[in-house]
């Protein structure tokens, strides 16, 4: 095995959410860390104004926050973490040193934002309460309780939990693709741990995309302070309805070093619709897929292909069955745009894919030999999970999925084996859960649809590409 150049790593910002940092880059604060439970105390969000001033008004956000605070709630999260120490394998160490722990407890804590009083339905981020064993929410008043753990989409960073308590303060959602550049937003949150803070600023840009590390992206951009603690947390316009939730900052110095006015938050109307998912599916989100595998242009390829530029995605196959096929894409064909949303990149089509609902009618502004076509693709179910022995006998016990959108975006592709069955073929040819497969001899893929696509005929030899960790071998199977 050959060692691999390091991944970027994500870091766990604490744009919301709790205070441990793991990160895609230095540069990337991404995805909130919490504060230390201890450090949980009220900080007055506004230093005293006079009521008047030469007999007008004094303008305040007071009024607007007494209404959509009570809304925004701390997340506190545990999770027990076993103690690696090879002298607890030793029964003479143990007799010795009976009172060594061998588990600790992580905490951690972010926000969440009250969406459905009625059902107590509040919204967070995933990485909020990821592999978290016991969540607990703080609301307004000080009441504490046990969350439930409904669902959550690692992809979109959403996760919802529901609160068993009466007498909960809902916030409305707003049409968030009605957020302009210059907009008026106020972040709250509990950043470092000091509860029911606000922050404020405009919304600096909207659709933000192409971050490295980051799942499926159509952010929010804001100049309002998001620091640890912050992430799951609400974003909201001059009137108190939810325009966003806050789930990452950039700072080159490192999540710590604090704001320097480059939040991000998703949508409103994304948020929505993954709810509204997670309440449907059990928990889960089902996507929808075009279908097609496409590459960027160059300078050459433009000119070959009668184009004035390089932007747009060039179509290079077409799945049999697909949306895409049915709609009448063909190979060759450049996508530039997607219901009038402009394409520049393959990672763009994608990103915009990825964030539609299976069903969705999505029409493709497409150039064919130099000439503007447009279709219309209704998008298919995009398969979760294909298990090996529908694939190839020497494949079984195995179980592949796509990669999480995070790995994807830092540049990797290629398929995941989320499980292995003991005493398996597959297990016997060394594939093991968490196994990357980046190339095989069947042909080349991009996901999971393709992937499938490619064991259409058994190959008589079959060799993969396998990544472990950060290092990659080619695997002969039998």
């Amino acid at each position: 095995m050959r060692p691999l150049p390091t991944l970027l790593t994500l870091t766990v910002a604490a744009a919301f959410g709790g205070f441990a940092a793991t990160g895609i880059n230095a540069w990337l604060d991404n995805r909130a860390e919490a504060a230390p439970s201890s450090a949980a105390f009220a900080l007055p969000t506004a230093a005293a104004l006079p009521a008047a001033v030469a007999g007008q008004p004094v303008p305040s956000l007071a009024p607007m926050l007494q209404q959509a605070m009570p809304a925004v709630v701390s997340v506190n999260t545990k999770q027990v973490v076993r103690v690696r120490n090879p002298y607890f394998n030793d029964p003479f160490f143990r007799r010795l040193f009976p009172d060594i722990p061998q588990e600790r407890i992580n905490e951690s804590l972010g926000s969440g934002v009250i969406v459905d009083a009625k059902n107590g339905y509040v919204i967070t981020n995933h990485h909020v309460i990821d592999n978290a064993d016991d969540v607990q929410v703080t609301l307004a008043d000080g009441r504490t309780v046990k969350a439930e753990f409904l669902g959550s989409d690692r992809d979109t960073d959403i996760a919802l939990i529901r609160i068993p308590a009466d007498k909960l303060t809902e916030i409305k959602l707003a049409d968030s693709s009605q957020l302009r550049v210059g907009d008026f937003v106020v972040a709250i949150g509990n950043p470092f741990g000091f509860t029911q803070t606000v922050t404020s600023g405009i919304v600096s840009a909207v659709g933000r995309s192409g971050i490295r590390g980051l799942g499926y992206q159509n952010f929010i951009q804001t100049d309002a302070s998001i620091n640890p603690g912050n992430s799951g947390g609400a974003l909201v316009d001059l009137e108190g309805r939810l325009v966003g939730i806050n789930t990452a900052s950039f700072n080159p110095q490192g999540s710590m070093a604090g704001n320097i006015g480059l939040g991000l938050a998703i949508p409103s109307n994304l948020a929505r619709n993954v709810v509204e998912q997670l309440v449907k599916n059990n928990g889960v989100v089902i996507r929808g897929t075009l279908g097609l595998e496409t590459q960027n242009l160059s300078s050459q390829m433009a000119q070959g292909l009668s184009l004035e530029s390089s932007r747009g995605a060039l179509v290079t196959r077409v799945l049999p069955g697909s949306a895409a096929a049915a709609a009448g894409v063909q190979p060759s064909d450049v996508v530039v745009a997607a219901n009038d949303q402009r394409v520049d990149s393959a990672e763009a089509l994608h990103n915009y894919e990825g964030l539609q609902p299976v069903g969705s009618a999505v029409i493709l502004d497409i150039r064919r030999d130099g000439k503007p076509l447009k279709l219309t693709a209704t998008l298919k179910e995009q398969p979760r999970a294909v298990t090996g022995d529908t694939l190839d006998p020497r494949l079984g016990g195995a179980t592949f999925v796509d990669l999480p959108e995070s790995q994807r975006q830092s540049g990797l592709s290629g398929v995941m084996i989320s499980d292995v069955q003991r005493g398996s073929r597959a297990a016997g040819n060394g594939l093991a859960k968490g196994d990357v497969v980046l190339a095989a001899s069947t042909g080349e893929f991009d996901d999971l649809a393709s992937w499938r696509a490619n064991f259409q005929r058994k190959p008589q030899q079959l060799v993969l590409r396998i990544l472990r960790g950060n290092a990659q071998a080619d695997v002969l199977l039998r």
